[in-house]
């Protein structure tokens, strides 16, 4: 099984903890092979999923939006979990949604605290869960 983890890692210490959450979990289910790309926000996310699609069995998204004072949240947000959902449907590819959107920074910390409400290890466990739904249906 091959898993490749796309992290955008414009807010660096909050991706970090994320990837240690989505570690965690590959850890404790004995998976070993699996490749980090790191990419600037959570918008060229989905253009690295989709580059990539063919090469892994699932991927897992990481990153975090903190809402400003513009629409950009709002816009960045959505375009880039639709089309990450969208790869997921077309191509029958487990893909764990770990980008956060949150309020303010305080609060995106203590999403991605690896010993908290860790959306990494969430996203991880995800995308485990969907994998082994699509391997046994497949058989």
């Amino acid at each position: 099984m091959k898993i490749c983890i796309v992290i955008a890692n414009y807010y660096p210490k909050i991706s970090n903890n994320l990837l240690e959450g989505v570690t965690k979990v590959l850890k404790k289910n004995g998976i070993k092979n699996y490749k980090k790309i790191l990419v600037p926000g959570i918008f060229e996310v989905p253009s690295i999923i989709s580059a990539f699609i063919n090469n892994y069995d699932a991927f897992i998204a990481l990153g975090c939006v903190i809402k400003g004072k513009t629409p950009h949240f709002n816009l960045i947000s959505e375009a880039s979990i639709n089309a990450i959902m969208h790869l997921s449907i077309t191509h029958k590819k487990a893909i764990g949604n770990g980008i956060i959107t949150c309020l303010n920074k305080k609060q995106a910390i203590e999403r991605s605290d690896p010993n908290k409400k860790n959306k990494g290890g969430e996203a991880a466990q995800a995308t485990l869960s969907v994998l082994g739904i699509l391997k046994n249906e497949s058989k």
